[in-house]
């Protein structure tokens, strides 16, 4: 969807680890504790359901659970997003404002489509009818399918071998890849500078996550290109990144580069905070566009997660990030 799958387990595994997690490239500890995490709270829903709700679920048949699965995913990952994640119990705000909450939907749902063939547990005691059977070996199968047809496609993703490129504007999407790809290059200059510099602790962190966002992101621009067109991705010339919109003059960087220890943080919060301002723009243009629906997800992800930086970088938190999250998914900054 957009996303580097590396950093978007890093970024689960602050939830409990804070900013030990954060890394560039994100480590191997990292992951597997965002993984092991993300496994804990998948079955610890699953027994919610199965079991703190199981006085009305436990002999639900497995087409009802079917049918409960889509609710029960909005409500559990909304919980996650709005309530348990940046409040309540764990108080960690990088995660709601670096991830757009539909991801965390469709994660759920995922799971949750899982939830009929939980019945089976229960046919050694008799409970099974036929018709029930039939159901779940239909589900099984078909899930077997899908998880293979995905499969398919990412080892032939993975060979540079990608479904074609499907959007209405092909001068338009290669545009916007190539001003994002030369955008995000700068951003990394930048943050690398923040990430050995910066006084905050946290910021120099922080800085840290948007070299490994951005880093991830670029590679993932480079393998689409290098896909859908059969070149390599063609670099900015000095006229269009002047007239991208928040891409810093030499003279910008410099002053951040320059900065006195003692006023650097302020110095790259104020440069940053228009530097993303101006990736939002872009990227909102085209997630509002015809492009190809993956790049359209990959800029919305793209927008949420600068505009979250934003918020982070000015240290918001609690139920002011929640807000600064929604508005961010939800908003339209084109103008």
């Amino acid at each position: 969807m957009g996303r580097d799958a590396g950093v978007d387990w890093m970024t689960v595994a602050t939830i409990p680890a804070r900013d030990w997690a954060l890394s560039s490239p994100p480590s191997w500890s990292a992951i597997l504790t965002g993984i092991a995490f993300h496994q804990w709270a998948d079955f610890s829903w699953a027994v919610v359901f199965f079991g703190v709700l199981g006085r009305w679920t436990a002999d639900l048949r497995p087409a009802v659970i079917l049918l409960l699965a889509l609710p029960w995913a909005i409500f559990s990952s909304g919980m996650e997003w709005f309530v348990l994640v940046p409040l309540f119990p764990f108080w960690q705000p990088l995660f709601t404002l670096q991830q757009p909450y539909w991801i965390g939907l469709l994660v759920h749902a995922s799971s949750a489509l899982v939830y009929p063939l939980f019945a089976r547990l229960r046919w050694a005691r008799g409970a099974a009818t036929e018709r029930d059977v039939r159901f779940t070996d239909a589900w099984l199968a078909g899930a077997l399918v899908l998880l293979a047809a995905l499969g398919i496609i990412a080892l032939f993703g993975s060979q540079g071998r990608e479904p074609p490129w499907i959007g209405a504007d092909r001068d338009a999407d290669q545009t916007y890849m190539r001003h994002i790809a030369t955008h995000h290059a700068q951003g990394i200059e930048l943050a690398r500078s923040a990430a050995r510099r910066a006084q905050d602790p946290h910021l120099r962190k922080l800085a840290v996550l948007m070299v490994a966002s951005q880093t991830g992101e670029n590679k993932i621009l480079e393998h689409w290109w290098l896909s859908w067109f059969d070149t390599s991705l063609p670099d900015c010339s000095s006229e269009e990144r002047a007239a991208m919109p928040g891409f810093l003059t030499p003279a910008e960087i410099r002053l951040v580069k320059l900065a006195a220890p003692e006023q650097f943080d302020a110095v790259f919060v104020e440069m940053m905070s228009r530097h993303h301002r101006g990736a939002v723009k872009m990227a909102d243009q085209m997630w509002h566009s015809h492009g190809d629906p993956r790049l359209r997800a990959m800029a919305h992800a793209i927008r949420h997660e600068q505009q979250g930086e934003i918020a982070l970088m000015h240290g918001e938190s609690g139920i002011a990030a929640v807000v600064s999250a929604t508005r961010n998914m939800l908003g339209n900054n084109v103008n």
